[in-house]
This record gives C-alpha cells, structure tokens and sequence, in this order.
C-alpha cells in the first residue's frame, strides 16, 4: 500500500504535510489541536519512541515507552483487518494525548489517508459541515450513544466502518447497531497493546458475540481465568490483563468482566458485568435509561454484599418494586443486590468511563 501525502483538516484549518512536517504552531490553540499538531510533527520527523500512560488495565498506572515500529506494525494490523485505504478520509475525535487518539493519526499517515480532526465532544459531527464526508472513525461509546440519539444519526451511514472503544457498550446501544448500515466493530486492547488487539463486528450480516484476534495475536488464560497476550510486534513478551474471559478457539474470546471488579460475597464469586448483564435487560424491558453499575460493600458477615448504583433521581415505590422484583427471578441468590442507591450524577473519565469507586465516595457511609 503506498501512502499518498495525506492533509489534515484540524477544526476547519488545512494543513499539509510540509507545515505538519515543519512543525507549525499558531497562537490560541486548544489543547487538542496542540496535542494534534505536536503529534504529527513528532512522527513526521522519525520520532522513535513515546511516552504513554497506561489506563491500568494490567495493574497500576504507570508511564511507559512504545516505539515507532511497534506502533507502525499496529496499525498495518488494523489497516489490513478493515480494509482501510489511502484514498479513504479518517475522523479523529479523541483526544489525541492518549493512545486511542493518537493511533489514528498513525493509522491515517502509515495509510495516507486525509484526516479531519475536531476537538473532542459528546456528538463530534455537530462541529463538522455536512459538506465534509469521511470513511473510517474511532468513537467511545458515549460519543456513539449521542450520534444515534440525535438529529444527525444518518452521517453514521456515510461512513463504511466505526471503531468503538474505551468502554464496553450497553445492550441497548447494540441493538440501535442493527439498523445502522456503517459496519460498527467494538474493540478490545489498551496502552500496553498499543490499541486494540482484538475487534467484535456488531451489525451488518455477520455480528459476532465475540472478540476475534487481529492477525499474529496470541491468547491464553492464566489461573485466575484472565487473558494472556502475546504479539510479534510487543517482542512476545506474555502480557498479562486483568480481564475475565472465556477462550472460544485459539482467535477468538469471550469478555466477562474485571478480576479486580469481582464481588466476595458469603464465599462465593460474583462477576459484576455478569449481574449488570441482567439489570441491562430489566432497565431495557422498563424503558429505563438510567447508567448504573453492581460494587461490593464490605461486610462483616459476608464480606462484600452487592450493591446496584443507579444515576439519577429514586425510583417510585411501584417502579423500584418491579425492579427488584425481576432481579428476583433473573439473578442467583449471592448475586442479588442487597440495596439499590441512587446518585445524581456519576463520577466519569474524558472518554466517559464511570469511576466507580470515586463515584462511591458520593454515598454517605452510613446509608451502606
């Protein structure tokens, strides 16, 4: 694949590649578009190696160094996978002081493909003209979840293909998916694997319930049940997650949650995506739209009991009834939330990933 000399349309401003080359820096910049430029100019002069924090997906966050050549050897992965190519335009939407982001640029320039960039924003197509059409895309989900609820939702189907990352997608959002005509793939990766190692198509004729591997990916399962990861491009060295998953065949898996996110509960394991599984499909038979997540309390007799953290104002007596009522039937017994609380408003990341544990300290410990 031999790259044209891509241009960059950053919040409306052309630059080509000999002012991104040269550097080129003007007053009253945001912070996106400074990240944006330093970026380019960085790779465009042969920087050989960048400094990354990593999310905490294999343990505690830390700072570490990733190469050119392992970054270039990622994208060729994804180039390949979806069949991206140089005449092709690219939408960068994440902030591109992290890795998501800035594996577009390197997507865009290792490919040749013309970017648009726009400061990162719950519905990114609201700050670009309709006159301005672009093939591939990398979204959050929250990003995702405005463009399908807005009056812009059919600029989803100008485009052939959507990465979605950051943060697992809600079942609801998958189904609004299948009468999307763009080809949505949910992904898994993070830092350390410099971006995804693994895509999920969600629509179109062959949606999949499970992740497949890009190619020269090699996974495991290590005693607590997480995947292990193995690639040429990160000097085979095993590297170990924090994810629960269920292993297919030797390409494909199955998520389930987060080992550090598991409940004890009377002895017996509780996997909180699990339990979240089935409150989706309760809130989705209810109409509600209310964000939530399952955490663990500790406590002196069971040791963690299961609590249901709800977004928004209490439900009604009838409402909060019909609820825990269908828990009842839908989840085992140490699985059950003990309490359902409420809060007004979660605690979140930039890319709209809850916190949960900050978004604990909002409930007073005695209501625990």
């Amino acid at each position: 694949m031999k790259p044209k000399k891509p241009w960059l349309n950053l919040n409306g401003i052309i630059y080509s590649l000999t002012q991104l080359q040269s550097g080129i820096l003007k007053n009253n910049l945001s912070s996106f578009e400074q990240s944006t430029l330093k970026f380019c100019h960085s790779w465009l002069s042969g920087q050989q190696s960048f400094q990354l924090k990593t999310s905490g997906s294999t343990g505690t966050p830390k700072i570490i160094s990733i190469t050119r050549q392992q970054m270039e050897a990622s994208a060729h992965l994804t180039i390949k996978a979806l069949k991206l190519e140089s005449n092709h335009t690219a939408l960068v939407c994440l902030d591109t002081k992290y890795i998501a982001g800035q594996m577009m640029l390197v997507r865009s320039l290792v490919c040749g493909m013309n970017i648009v960039a726009v400061d990162p924003a719950s519905n990114p197509f609201e700050k670009i003209p309709s006159t301005l059409s672009f093939d591939f895309a990398a979204l959050v989900p929250y990003q995702l979840q405005s463009i399908i609820h807005s009056a812009g939702r059919s600029r989803l189907n100008e485009l052939k293909c959507v990465i979605i990352g950051g943060a697992p997608l809600d079942a609801a959002t998958k189904k609004e998916l299948l009468s999307v005509t763009c080809i949505c793939y949910a992904t898994y990766g993070m830092t350390e694997t410099i971006s995804h190692i693994a895509l999920q198509r969600l629509n179109g004729d062959q949606p999949q319930s499970y992740f497949e591997t890009l190619d020269g990916i090699e996974i495991s399962k290590d005693e607590r049940g997480c995947l292990v990861i193995q690639a040429d491009y990160l000097d085979n060295i095993e590297l170990i997650t924090n994810d629960l998953i269920d292993i297919i065949d030797t390409h494909k898996f199955r998520w389930l949650g987060r080992w550090d996110n598991v409940i004890n509960s009377g002895g017996v394991k509780v996997i909180p995506e699990k339990v979240e599984s089935a409150v989706q499909e309760i809130f989705d038979s209810l109409k509600l739209n209310n964000r939530f997540f399952i955490i663990g309390i500790a406590d002196v007799k069971l040791n963690q009991k299961v609590f249901l953290i709800i977004e928004g104002t209490p439900f009604s007596k009838d409402l909060l009834s019909r609820v825990e009522s269908e828990l009842e039937e839908k989840v085992g017994r140490y699985e059950k939330p003990r309490a359902l609380k409420f809060i007004n408003n979660f605690k979140q990341t930039e890319t709209g990933k809850v916190m949960r544990a900050e978004t604990m300290h909002l409930i007073p410990a005695s209501s625990h």
